[in-house]
C-alpha cells in the first residue's frame, strides 16, 4: 500500500510519565491529546504497560471517550492487556514486547518464534473489529509470520537506525533494511508504519519511504515540547513528514 499522504501517530506516554513523577493530574494526557489533533496529528498512541508506569486504565477510559482521533493503545501481549483492549475497543491495539526492567521498548516482537501464544490475540481483537498491528524488526521472517498471523499491519522498528550516527555506514544499512522491509510488507500486502525514536534528525528519511503509510512518534515530541510548546514542536513534525513525502513520485499505474 502506497500513499501520498503520511498519517502521524502522536505517543502520549511520557506526558503522563512527567504526572507519575510528581503525583495528581497534572499534565493531563487526555489534554495534549487534544492539542496534538490540533497540531495536525492523525491519531492518538498510549501504552498501557503492566506495570503502569506512566498511562494508567483511567487514562485510557479518557481517551478513548474523550477524543475523535482514533486511539492506537500499544500493549504486551497477556490476558489482562487482551481483557481491557476488548473493553475499551479501541481503533487499533499495537502489541509490543515488554520487559519489566527496560526503559522503553527495546525491539521488535518475535512473532515466529510465538506463532501459537499470539493467535488467540489475533483471532479475538480481530473478532471485536480492533485492527491488530504487530510491532516487529524490519526482517522478511517477522513479516511473513505476521502475515500468517492474520494481522493487517505491522510498525517496523526504527529505534536502531537513530540510535546509529548521521552519515556512518551503520545509519545506511540500517535504513535499507527499512527500506526493504517496508517493500516486502507491501508484496505481502500488510499495511506498514513505523516508529520508535524518531525525532526531526531521523524522520525525513523515513518519511521518503513510499510503501510506509503511517509513523508514531512520542518521546522526542514531548521532550521537544518542553522547549517550543506541544502544538509548535507536533505542527513542525507534521511539517517535515508532508515535505518528505512531496517528493516522492508514485505511479499511477500501479
Amino acid at each position: 500500500m502506497t500513499s501520498q499522504y503520511l498519517r502521524l501517530g502522536v505517543n502520549i506516554d511520557h506526558v503522563a510519565t512527567i504526572r507519575n513523577a510528581r503525583g495528581g493530574l497534572h499534565p493531563d494526557p487526555l489534554r495534549a491529546a487534544k492539542i496534538a489533533e490540533k497540531a495536525g496529528a492523525d491519531g492518538v498512541t498510549a501504552h498501557l504497560r503492566e506495570d503502569r508506569r506512566h498511562i494508567s486504565d483511567r487514562d485510557i477510559d479518557l481517551l478513548r471517550n474523550g477524543i475523535d482521533l482514533p486511539l492506537n493503545l500499544e500493549m504486551a501481549a497477556t490476558d489482562e492487556m487482551l481483557e481491557i483492549a476488548l473493553k475499551h475497543l479501541p481503533a487499533a491495539v499495537c502489541l509490543v514486547p515488554e520487559n519489566r526492567e527496560e526503559r522503553t521498548t527495546e525491539g521488535g516482537l518475535n512473532v515466529d518464534k510465538n506463532f501459537n501464544r499470539l493467535t488467540p490475540f489475533a483471532e479475538q481483537l480481530g473478532a471485536a473489529g480492533i485492527r491488530l498491528s504487530l510491532f516487529v524488526e524490519p526482517d522478511q521472517v517477522q513479516l511473513e509470520a505476521a502475515k500468517a498471523l492474520g494481522a493487517p499491519v505491522v510498525e517496523l522498528h526504527t529505534g536502531t537506525y537513530c540510535n546509529t550516527q548521521l552519515g556512518s555506514p551503520e545509519r545506511e544499512k540500517s535504513l535499507d533494511k527499512i527500506v526493504k522491509a517496508a517493500a516486502h510488507a507491501e508484496r505481502l500486502g500488510l499495511e506498514c508504519h513505523a516508529g520508535h525514536g524518531l525525532g526531526f534528525e531521523t524522520v525525513e528519511p523515513i518519511a521518503a519511504i513510499p510503501t510506509i503509510v503511517e509513523l508514531n512518534i512520542g518521546h522526542f515530541l514531548i521532550g521537544e515540547a518542553i522547549f517550543g510548546g506541544l502544538e509548535n514542536i507536533i505542527s513542525r513534525m507534521r511539517t517535515l513528514v508532508n515535505s518528505s513525502r512531496a517528493d516522492i513520485v508514485y505511479d499511477s499505474s500501479a
